[in-house]
């Protein structure tokens, strides 16, 4: 008989910070520094303690997209002052296990599932990723999914609050900067057979409001932008046929005649998956959060936070906050003062020396 289903949006649950998974066991506990991203006791980053709950990513993504034309994909939370959260769609399935005398049921949770999709093609579209990237709860999946979250898209990259880098005058820039992103490059992949990407057609422009009677509607690249015939799509990363039964991911900022097989939706830059579907459209290409942002202004590597102000430090494609051009383990200020580089971090010359 037919597996059963389940969809539901996210369920709170409260996350601790765990023993650091870099360190195995020699750091109990994340003890947070006063501005860079990482552990004081291990210097390893928040991301290798699990630091953040399922809440809190909810919260990050529900941010994320409101303000936006994917607001659809977020609800108010209740009591919260105008919050909004991100509604992820979670599906339960239930395959009845009959090879005993009594028939019992496994259950198995996803804790993420493109929304919107009939049952059997979201199971389609799971057995296409692989395996040990299916965020099935408790697995590995499961703990990639939210470590890409955290990497990709990081909450100082849209909260001028969480931010500790920004100088007087530049929360502005920043807010510009995320409403600009927010309106022209930030988009969530949508699941579709080859062809029905967008309801089977491409939405109307705009713009095409105000062309005039009989006139053929000019396209923005100078092409025309035809869908191709059945059994010819392709995907735009590996180039390869798409079958037409096998569920392929849309991006609407990219038009509905590219396609992507599920596996090969990822960053243009760092080729991870892009966790939840959710991409930035730059230069013809889908990004993760983090490269976007970087591919417009600096990222300083000392605080990981993006550079507002014109004047900062660079050394060898690296750049830094010039308040964060400091050694690592005694924070000593090195503008002009000599210095070793090592994995991105910056020593003076007696810690170089003593490590």
């Amino acid at each position: 008989s037919p597996a059963l289903f389940q969809m539901s949006g996210s369920q709170p649950q409260m996350g601790r910070g765990v023993p650091c998974l870099r360190c195995r066991g020699l750091c109990m506990g994340f003890e947070p520094h006063s501005w860079r991203k990482i552990c004081k006791s291990c210097k390893c980053s928040q991301e290798e303690h699990s630091l953040s709950s399922e809440l809190e990513d909810d919260r990050k993504i529900g941010r994320l997209l409101s303000d936006s034309k994917y607001s659809t994909l977020t609800a108010r939370l209740k009591g919260g002052d105008g919050v909004r959260i991100y509604k992820r769609n979670r599906m339960i399935v239930t395959n009845p296990n009959i090879s005993g005398k009594d028939p019992t049921f496994d259950t198995i949770t996803y804790e993420w599932a493109p929304p919107g999709l009939a049952q059997k093609l979201a199971m389609q579209y799971m057995e296409l990723i692989p395996k040990e990237l299916q965020p099935v709860a408790g697995t590995d999946g499961a703990f990639h999914r939210r470590r890409r979250l955290t990497r990709q898209l990081p909450l100082y990259d849209q909260d001028p609050a969480q931010c500790r880098g920004l100088a007087e005058g530049e929360q502005k820039l920043m807010e510009e900067f995320v409403k600009k992103y927010k309106a022209e490059a930030l988009g969530v992949g949508e699941v579709a057979l080859p062809g029905q990407g967008g309801g089977g057609k491409e939405e109307e422009k705009p713009q095409d409001k105000n062309i005039e009677p009989g006139r053929a509607p000019e396209p923005p690249n100078g092409a025309l932008e035809s869908a191709p015939a059945a059994g010819h799509y392709r995907c735009e990363t590996c180039k390869q046929p798409v079958p037409g039964d096998c569920p392929v991911v849309y991006a609407d900022r990219a038009g509905y005649s590219r396609q992507w097989h599920p596996a090969c939706f990822v960053c243009c830059r760092c080729a991870e998956p892009l966790v939840d579907l959710i991409y930035f459209w730059k230069s013809g290409a889908a990004w993760c959060g983090r490269h976007y942002c970087e591919s417009l202004r600096p990222r300083c590597a000392g605080c990981d936070e993006i550079i507002f102000s014109d004047d900062y430090q660079q050394v060898e494609g690296l750049a830094w906050h010039k308040k964060h051009f400091a050694c690592l383990e005694c924070e000593t200020l090195l503008t002009g003062k000599p210095f070793a580089l090592a994995n991105a971090s910056l020593l003076c010359t007696t810690c170089s020396q003593s490590r």
